[in-house]
């Protein structure tokens, strides 16, 4: 399988098996229930190395719609409501999942303004340069700063800041909605799960998950 950004992603339903061909599916629930909403608080804060977006927070109704529903949530930030369906129709969104964050980048830019948001991939042999984890935190602040949330395309197993495990062997979408410490620290609104609907990540852990795949900033 290419490991580049056009590699697809798909997030796989709970408790699936890897077997051959197959692919294992993600250590926490994949299904929510669409009506299932939450609003994620946060604390605004400038000069200080640190801001959270306001996110309108809505789990992802199936298990291939995580493309759809991080860029909806994305976009929630700016106090926008767009239906998943609808975006999931605009990304060619299928039972596959959503093909790569090419996908994603001109939805995110039809509801923000022409040529806002742009692609920006990790190789997989690059994410532990210091500056592709630089440029990374770099487009985090300066998104989140612009009041945007920036979306990112992973795979694998990633532990966040409390020490829980997040897997998406399959891949997967989240979205970026703040930083901490100046960008070291990232906040991430996860649909996948509505009970583990935010939490930390170090920024150089959040590059090793991009690794192979890419970012929308």
């Amino acid at each position: 399988m290419a490991t580049t950004l056009l590699r697809k992603t798909v997030l796989t339903a709970a408790g699936v098996v890897a077997t051959a061909g197959g692919i294992a599916g993600p250590a926490i629930a994949a299904h929510a229930a669409p009506a299932e909403k939450a609003a994620i608080v946060a604390d605004r804060k400038s000069g200080h190395g640190e801001r959270e977006l306001d996110v309108r927070y809505e789990a992802q109704p199936n298990f291939y719609f995580c493309g759809p529903a991080a860029a909806r949530n994305a976009l929630s930030v700016q106090g926008k409501n767009i239906d998943v369906h609808a975006m999931a129709e605009e990304m060619g969104t299928t039972e596959a999942g959503t093909n790569s964050i090419n996908d994603i980048t001109p939805v995110l830019n039809k509801e923000t303004g022409k040529d806002v948001y742009k692609s920006t991939e990790i190789p997989v042999d690059k994410a532990r340069d210091r500056d592709k984890v630089d440029k990374l935190r770099a487009d985090v602040v300066k998104t989140v700063d612009d009041g945007r949330a920036v979306v990112a395309n992973i795979a694998g197993t990633a532990t966040d800041t409390d020490r829980n495990a997040h897997s998406f062997e399959g891949g997967h979408y989240i979205s970026v909605v703040g930083y901490r410490d100046g960008g070291k620290v990232v906040t991430i609104a996860d649909s996948a799960n509505p009970n583990q609907a935010s939490y930390r990540m170090d920024v150089d852990e959040l590059a090793r998950w991009i690794a192979s795949r890419g970012y929308s900033s």
